[in-house]
């Protein structure tokens, strides 16, 4: 991998801080992001539950922002006040999007059935509360648009992008942003690699996921948000530019979308 040091000021989009991974040194984990130059921290909501989490973390550091929401996984089991409850979440000063929300018919660990009224209730919050979108979809890019199309205009970020061409097309073309996580870096994710390369700059963001999908060289490990830079060095090499230029440009996008200082 690359070199220890930092880059310009770096900004994580997608993390779960309030994974249990984390508890036992959670003040250890932001402070090695912030001495690795990354400045922002967006910690994501997947449940009511989480989304609390994520709250109270962003409220305990300066540093860390939060969105908030109900994944598609947890569609099942989610009751008729949860678009309230996210909407209560919300109002709070340092909740920066809805998200992550969306569609997942990949891992069928909720009815597509129950997901996408979940999905077009909470987006339609988003737009309502003027709030952007972390958008998740896997193996559901037609449905995901179909939602979407239907909230225009809107703010919106496929996060850890794994689509095809027309998919990734058909985003660029309604004006959303596009993220990579690390595995970005891996051996086998050359594929990853070409769609990432077509992804303008200007639409373009960066993220862990953490704590999955560490980088290559540390796969198997708990991956931090300060790992971030492995996926602004290799987006700057495969498009043949420098890991400065990544990160100022990466990092003014996430700051307008975000809607941050």
């Amino acid at each position: 991998m690359t070199s220890e040091r930092p880059l310009a000021p770096l900004i994580d989009t997608h993390c779960h801080l309030d994974f249990p991974d984390y508890d036992a040194d959670r003040d250890a984990v932001v402070q090695r992001s912030l001495d690795a130059g990354i400045v922002y921290l967006i910690t994501i909501g997947s449940s009511l539950e989480r989304s609390r989490r994520a709250v109270s973390l962003a409220q305990s550091y300066t540093c860390v922002y939060a969105a908030v929401g109900v994944h598609p996984h947890d569609a099942d089991g989610t009751g008729p006040g949860s678009v309230d409850a996210v909407r209560e979440l919300a109002g709070n000063p340092k909740v920066k999007a809805i998200g992550e929300i969306g569609l997942d018919y990949f891992k069928h660990y909720s009815d597509p059935k129950n997901q996408m009224p979940l999905f077009v209730a909470l987006a339609a919050l988003a737009k309502d509360m003027d709030l952007p979108i972390v958008v998740h979809s896997r193996n559901a890019g037609d449905d995901t648009l179909k939602v979407l199309r239907g909230l225009l205009p809107l703010k919106a970020v496929v996060h850890c992008f794994s689509g095809d061409k027309l998919f990734l097309d058909a985003c660029l073309e309604l004006g959303f942003y596009v993220s990579f996580t690390c595995n970005v870096t891996y051996k086998k994710a050359q594929a990853l690699r070409d769609t990432a390369r077509g992804v303008p700059l200007e639409r373009l963001m960066l993220e862990t996921d953490a704590p999955y999908l560490s980088p290559e060289g540390f796969r198997g490990q708990r991956n931090e948000p300060r790992q971030v830079r492995f996926v602004a060095e290799t987006i700057a090499r495969i498009k043949g530019i420098d890991p400065e230029t990544v990160a100022a440009a990466t990092t003014a996008n996430a700051k307008a979308f975000f809607n941050l200082p």
